[in-house]
């Protein structure tokens, strides 16, 4: 990456980590609730949660097959065969009726007990069972295999999650496992969305839309739908117009969230009447700009102590800020022991001339390659009214402030995006 000038930091104007770590130290974690465990998916549990179900509960076959004494099935080739005669037959759901009696094997299927004495399982493909119930063992190479003993998944006592682990499907699966039907989270955040502008028109005004007349709220719908895949649930506070009046009467109507998102009107414009709504309801601003492209004019402050997102009303600026700042601070207010997502590592396809003053988060497709990292390329023009260079993306390059230039071949840090590249 080639270094460049730039003007410098200016006042109350963030570098871009700056600005994420001043936000994520004015989140704190929100209470606990106790929720059934089907509605537990994509929060944090709130304590440890520790084993009190041995898993497995018994040694138990990993394969269809025949329990044996590693012994006695010793040096046995397709050529030269051992023999035994069958002891015990053991279905799914069964128990044995007794320790394997040495020079005898026993069927068990997959999951079912393996009775004492046994130290292996020879799957049923290096056997076969003749019409008297003897079964040959071709092979001797499962002789000490194939068996999970009891409690080397879990062991009564071990910790099963951690406090700040993210529920996961894997988890719910561990928690079922438990015997778990609820489990203590941190609540997820209710994020009130408003969107602003007499510019801005709903469904039921899509016919002024399609004449040329307005423009459709992409913003508040992107933005409810980018709080519902973090994890937090979006109250719709409406299209607020150009009204401070009207901001405030919506912003009033939000006390019971937790956050609230508005998108537009934290410019400068003659006409943008969120500041001046949020002065009247005594926000505390914290910041109103950060160093980065797209999405500078983002402002940060706290409303009745609870945090306040001022996102830029481009579409693009809009969902870019929303990933970089709101998830990880949504991610801390669901408790999660870490809110950032973790990098994604490519190497550029071409060059990506950047300007130096800023940190860009560039629209990149990524292409999956055999052996080697994946490919990084722009989704095209990355102008931030260009809504589908997000949607064509799977994730943002980061090109730190003072870099020029990324050359072809470089590795890059790219934010993942969801969807289903990986």
């Amino acid at each position: 990456m080639n270094a460049g000038g730039g003007n410098g930091p200016q006042a109350d104007w963030l570098g871009w980590r700056e600005a994420l770590e001043t936000i994520l130290s004015r989140c704190e974690p929100l209470e606990t609730e106790d929720v059934a465990l089907s509605g537990a998916l994509g929060c944090a549990v709130a304590e440890d949660v520790t084993a009190d179900v041995v898993h497995p509960p018994w040694d138990n076959s990993a394969m269809d097959g025949f329990a044996v004494h590693a012994a006695d099935v010793s040096g046995a080739t397709t050529e030269d065969p051992v023999v035994l005669p069958l002891s015990d037959d053991i279905p799914a759901g069964s128990f044995p009726s007794g320790p394997l009696a040495p020079g005898t094997a026993a069927r068990v299927m997959t999951g079912a007990p393996v009775p004492a004495g046994a130290s292996g399982v020879v799957r049923v493909e290096h056997t076969s069972e003749d019409s008297a119930g003897r079964i040959s063992f071709f092979k001797d190479s499962d002789a000490n295999r194939n068996i999970r003993r009891r409690g080397e998944d879990l062991d009564a006592g071990e910790i099963v999650l951690r406090a700040g682990q993210a529920v996961t499907p894997a988890a719910v699966g561990v928690l079922a496992m438990q015997g778990r039907s609820r489990v203590t989270v941190r609540r997820r955040p209710r994020v009130g969305v408003l969107s602003n502008g007499n510019e801005l028109a709903d469904f039921d005004e899509v016919e002024e839309v399609r004449a040329g007349h307005r423009i459709m709220n992409s913003n508040g719908h992107a933005l409810a739908a980018q709080l519902i895949d973090a994890g937090a649930d979006p109250v719709p506070l409406g299209i607020a117009r150009d009204e401070a009046a009207d901001v405030r009467r919506r912003l009033e109507s939000a006390d019971q969230c937790d956050a609230v998102i508005s998108s537009a009107g934290v410019s400068v414009g003659d006409h943008d009447q969120v500041k001046a709504a949020l002065e009247d309801l005594g926000m505390r601003r914290v910041f109103w700009r950060a160093r980065i492209r797209p999405g500078s004019p983002l402002t940060f402050g706290l409303l009745g102590g609870k945090p306040f997102w001022g996102l830029p009303g481009n579409p693009v600026s809009a969902m870019v800020t929303f990933e970089v700042f709101l998830r990880p601070a949504l991610r801390k207010m669901m408790g999660h022991r870490h809110p950032e997502a973790p990098r994604v590592l490519g190497k550029t396809r071409k060059a990506i001339s950047s300007s130096a003053d800023l940190t860009h988060f560039y629209r990149v497709r990524l292409d999956r390659v055999a052996g080697d990292l994946p490919l990084v390329e722009l989704t095209g023009p990355q102008g931030s009214g260009i809504l589908t260079s997000m949607s064509e993306a799977d994730g943002l390059l980061i090109v730190p402030e003072g870099i020029s230039e990324v050359g072809a071949g470089e590795a890059v840090e790219v934010i993942p995006l969801p969807g289903d590249w990986s």
